[in-house]
């Protein structure tokens, strides 16, 4: 019986190693997965086509009056009056009485200056009688030669002739100090600051207070280089003046704006930033003439926006499609593929980029971010929704509204 079993045992090993064999001969090999296909690449476009840009320029500065004066006294003496129009922020108009000072003084030197006018003018009848008689008595008393001028009084004549004009013009200047006790207001305005005060004792040359004309202001503004070339400024004073609106830069999103224009360039440049500086002028800048029109206040910051002139025949193209710095990606209509182009934009603003060459009317203009940038990709042109479209022809058909500077 053992030797049985030693017999048999190989050949039952034998048996399950086959059995196992072919069991894992025909075990079925998994399945290897494969890559779904991947899905076009989608993008947003515009066609390119060339069209005219109006060139908009932007500057921006700071409100000053035309005319601003400190007002100083020419006599001296104590305040007496002090006109309610005379206080901080007070409007009023040429010759306005703003201030007085005690006149009584120059009243009585007034009054003395007529009084050695009126004896300078007898003296001077007296000696002109004098002179008439002393010319009768030499005639009279048969002197058949001329008389000298010491026999007619003509040296004292002319004495009692240059005294009366010295009194005449102490007169004057007596009536001129008599005036300037009330302190004229020279243009119509408005008061910056009042300085003294009722009773305080001035002397000539005491700030009285700074006032300033309400008839216009101006708003210094500053050009470059670029921006002059394409915009024609008023060099001469027959030049007609360009027009510029003016809007609040003090409030963000402000609705308020005026109506201007450049009436005058500077005639140098400005020696660190190599600009120009333009002056612009509003007529009526607080409102007193009309009254629908906001108060442009001294000392506001503006922002102005002028137009320039056309540039023709240019793409303009959204900011926003700039997928480098100066570098953009275009669609080949003929067989859907990309192409990424470098530009060199001849003007620019906040919104558009123009370009002049390089550019082929009729390719497409992706507007928006792709998973890829390699030439020669296929892709797929998506329609927009509706708001995007709008805004996307608009920057590409309209000029923009706000540049930048």
């Amino acid at each position: 019986m053992a030797q049985f079993f030693r017999l048999i045992l190989p050949v039952i090993i034998l048996g399950v190693g086959y059995l196992g064999y072919q069991k894992l001969a025909k075990k079925e090999e998994k399945s290897i997965p494969t890559r779904p296909p991947r899905p076009p690449i989608e993008a947003q476009v515009i066609t390119l086509k060339r069209s005219d840009y109006q060139v908009t320029l932007e500057s921006q500065g700071l409100v000053q009056p035309h005319n601003q004066t400190s007002l100083t006294p020419q006599v001296s003496g104590r305040i007496i009056h002090i006109s309610p129009k005379f206080e901080s922020g007070s409007f009023f108009e040429k010759n306005d009485i703003l201030l007085e000072i005690d006149p009584s003084d120059f009243k009585a030197a007034h009054i003395t200056a007529e009084a050695r006018v009126a004896r300078s003018e007898a003296a001077l009848a007296q000696e002109e009688a004098r002179s008439e008689q002393a010319l009768l008595d030499w005639n009279d008393l048969g002197y058949t030669t001329p008389p000298t001028d010491l026999v007619l009084r003509k040296p004292q004549l002319k004495e009692a002739k240059a005294n009366v004009k010295a009194s005449q013009a102490e007169l004057a200047e007596a009536a001129r100090n008599l005036e300037r006790t009330k302190i004229l207001a020279p243009y119509a305005g408005r008061v910056s600051e009042r300085l003294v005060g009722l009773g305080q004792s001035i002397t000539p040359g005491t700030s009285l207070g700074s006032i300033f004309s309400t008839d216009f202001a101006e708003i210094r503004l500053s050009l470059s280089a670029r921006e002059l070339a394409h915009v024609k400024l008023p060099n001469n004073p027959d030049d007609a003046p360009v027009p510029v609106t003016l809007h609040d830069a003090l409030t963000e999103n402000s609705p308020k704006s005026w109506q201007g224009a450049i009436v005058r360039t500077e005639g140098s440049l400005d020696e660190k930033s190599r600009k120009l500086f333009i002056i612009a002028r509003v007529d009526d800048p607080f409102g007193l003439k009309s009254k629908s029109q906001p108060p442009l206040r001294i000392g506001q910051p503006v922002r102005a926006i002028l137009k320039g002139g056309l540039i023709p025949q240019v793409f303009i193209l959204p900011r926003q499609a700039l997928h480098r710095p100066e570098q953009i990606l275009l669609i080949n209509p003929a067989d859907s593929t990309l192409k990424r182009q470098d530009i060199s934009p001849i003007w620019s603003d906040r919104e558009n980029l123009i370009i002049s060459d390089h550019l082929i009317e009729g390719w497409h203009l992706i507007t928006n971010r792709i998973s890829t940038s390699a030439n020669g990709a296929k892709i797929k042109i998506i329609t927009p929704e509706p708001d995007q479209a709008n805004a996307a022809s608009k920057n590409n058909e309209t000029p923009p509204q706000k540049p930048q500077a």
